[in-house]
């Protein structure tokens, strides 16, 4: 009975998956994005979630609340369930979901992703931005289907740019990272830089498919650590860019494929 439960929870999984790991069909993310925007999404919402794992005591609302699947993407959480650190030097995560990269931004102007390479002028567009994160450190987040959709700003600071790029947009799964044409650097992207003192920072926050899944909720000069920034549709990825010689990374983190949580402390601002 027990190998009965385990294979039928596989195959719900591996039909979530097939349905939701977003393809660069531009229909079908549309109609996708319609049916989880309907009640006729609702029945999958409690299934949704136990396959997946999802720790229902952390979620704002009971389950069979929320009325289609859509709305359970973008679910808020209890308040205090994501705790910050006390030390405000330290600098956290925007996001629940895995580091799947994190390191030196090289001097050819490219970051690497699975050993692939980005370009930060086809990222950023802007010569001033490219120029400001040479030499300077990165970090990319992969929010998949299942995960926490809300963004939070890493540290306290002002809002000194906003812009966006990109048209066209490729998934941003490990298919699509891997075959796609630089996803992380061309889909669709809303950038917020933020300082820090006069340290400066740029949150890049990547579409996932073809309809716009990215969903701005701050439009103030300011951020305090841990506000709530924006919010995804679906699953997409962060990237954070800081300027060479202003953050100490944690050890901790600079292992590939990390799972991490949004207030989790990433590193810390130099002295």
């Amino acid at each position: 009975m027990l190998n009965t439960n385990r294979g039928v929870l596989i195959m719900k999984k591996e039909m979530y998956k097939l349905m939701l790991e977003l393809t660069n069909n531009p229909v079908y993310s549309r109609l996708l994005k319609g049916f989880v925007s309907t009640k006729l999404s609702k029945p999958f919402v409690s299934s949704f979630a136990k396959v997946y794992g999802v720790n229902l005591g952390e979620l704002a609302r009971e389950v069979t609340d929320y009325p289609t699947l859509g709305e359970f993407f973008t679910r808020e959480l209890k308040a205090g369930v994501r705790a910050l650190p006390e030390n405000e030097n330290e600098i956290v995560s925007p996001v629940d979901g895995v580091l799947t990269e994190s390191g030196k931004i090289g001097e050819d102007l490219s970051f690497h992703v699975k050993g692939k390479a980005y370009s930060l002028k086809t990222m950023l567009g802007i010569q001033s931005a490219i120029n400001r994160y040479e030499h300077g450190d990165y970090f990319v987040f992969y929010l998949s289907p299942k995960d926490y959709h809300r963004i939070h700003s890493p540290f306290s600071g002002k809002v000194v740019k906003r812009w966006a790029l990109g048209k066209y947009s490729e998934p941003v799964n490990e298919m699509g990272k891997f075959y796609g044409k630089e996803p992380l650097a061309s889909n669709y992207r809303l950038i917020t830089e933020l300082t820090h003192q006069d340290k400066r920072m740029a949150m890049v926050k990547v579409g996932a498919l073809n309809v716009n899944s990215i969903h701005p909720t701050h439009v103030g000069k300011t951020l305090d650590r841990g506000e709530e920034v924006a919010y995804f549709s679906f699953g997409s990825s962060i990237v954070l860019l800081f300027e060479p010689d202003t953050i100490v990374i944690n050890e901790e983190v600079k292992q590939v494929d990390v799972v991490i949580e949004h207030g989790q402390s990433i590193g810390r601002w130099k002295e």
